[in-house]
């Protein structure tokens, strides 16, 4: 029993650990700026006690059968929480979003999480009250009612301070009347995340790719230009273990031109450059409409005023590469195929594509000998799409 009892409270020391980190996330970077934002964050620390009861009184089973499934309890409730942590980590990090409705898709794994460390929690307090020495029927029963006790009390306070909290921000927020991410209208429906998808007439393009090998970072590359149909022009500085120097990319009326360190502009075959349109290739590749087919949907939410439904969708490494041919300048002609990663990207009132975020991992011997593991990480803004933009070809 007492090995039992070390192992659980072990099991609890990580569920603490986990709706911890999830608390202090909240609590110190969830600001949208409306009254609650604090009150939002202390209602973090309410499964956070939830997690410290179940260490406290581990839910200890003499059974057979019981324990594995005790065990099978706590670490289906750390599989859960742990990725939605991470999520959070990215949407409070670089993205300067606010959610404004989460929708069921991201919620049902904070949902799970909470209901399964209650119910750890649960079937160890009602040990503790029963005294008793096997899990029966009528522990059982106790356990299952503190577990519910503790989800409606945790799950109630947090999600009612979260819609108190947006809806008075909504109320003493006056949105700008043009964002440059699209229209601002409160009232109109967003597309859905499987429904049509543009990359607008027009678009003033900023990019970053990063890159790491084996936690080490190999370099970025800090790109903007503009884009008007399918004629483009940018300029991208590159600083990489591969390369150094500003480089650049330009159609115009049938023509090409690609920008080297030291060489200036010189013509180009169009065939290679014509893949360069960021947004718009992205659109063409990753984000068709048959890969949308399957794409979760992650929420509403407002950018610089303009709300925008973000989705999710799951990439391989070639397609990936496909979209965004800049990563030539991180990974060289290595052979993404067998990577795997996720877009997450933005559709606005308007059905356009605002922005897109993310990245794909996969084993990095084919880019650096001996290697492991490396990551490449996207992250791309499309603004004033639309706006009579005006692109000048290259003076050679």
């Amino acid at each position: 029993m007492r090995a039992r009892r070390f192992e659980l409270r072990l099991l609890g020391s990580a569920l603490v650990g986990a709706w911890g980190l999830a608390a202090v996330l909240v609590l110190l970077a969830y600001r949208p700026g409306g009254p609650l934002d604090i009150a939002v964050g202390i209602t973090m620390l309410v499964p956070l006690a939830i997690a410290i009861s179940g260490f406290l009184w581990p839910p200890v089973a003499r059974g057979r059968d019981t324990y594995p499934m005790v065990v099978a309890l706590g670490l289906g409730s750390l599989l859960l929480l742990l990725p939605s942590i991470g999520g959070v980590l990215n949407q409070l990090q670089a993205l300067g979003t606010q959610t404004l409705m989460p929708s069921l898709e991201a919620a049902y794994p904070w949902l799970l999480a909470l209901i399964g460390t209650s119910l750890f929690a649960g079937f160890g307090l009602a040990r503790r009250m029963d005294a008793g020495t096997a899990l029966r029927p009528r522990r059982l029963g106790v356990g299952i009612l503190v577990a519910i006790a503790f989800t409606v009390v945790a799950g109630t306070a947090f999600a009612g301070a979260v819609i108190a909290n947006e809806i008075a921000l909504r109320d003493r927020t006056t949105p700008p009347a043009v964002s440059r991410f699209g229209p601002t209208d409160a009232e109109a429906e967003l597309p859905p995340c499987d429904g049509a998808l543009a990359a607008g007439k027009s678009a003033r393009l900023i990019a970053h790719f990063g890159g790491d090998i084996d936690r080490r970072a190999i370099g970025s590359v800090d790109l903007s230009g503009l884009r008007v149909g399918t004629n483009f022009r940018w300029l991208a500085y590159v600083a990489t273990d591969r390369e150094l120097g500003q480089y650049g990319a330009a159609s115009f009326g049938g023509r090409s031109w690609t920008r080297t360190p030291g060489e200036g502009w010189a013509m180009a075959d169009t065939e290679l450059v014509r893949e360069q349109t960021l947004d718009l290739q992205a659109v063409r590749t990753a984000l068709a409409r048959r890969s949308r087919s399957t794409a979760e949907d992650r929420g509403i939410e407002v950018i610089e005023g303009a709300r925008a439904r973000r989705c999710r969708v799951a990439v391989e490494g070639d397609t990936f590469q496909a979209a965004f041919p800049q990563i030539q300048w991180l990974v060289g002609d290595a052979d993404l195929a067998r990577w795997r990663g996720q877009l997450d990207y933005w559709v606005f009132v308007d059905g356009g594509l605002g922005q897109v975020a993310g990245s794909v991992n996969g084993e990095a011997a084919t880019i650096e000998p001996e290697a492991i593991q490396a990551t490449i990480e996207v992250f791309l803004t499309a603004t004033e799409r639309g706006a009579d933009l005006v692109i000048y070809p290259p003076s050679p």
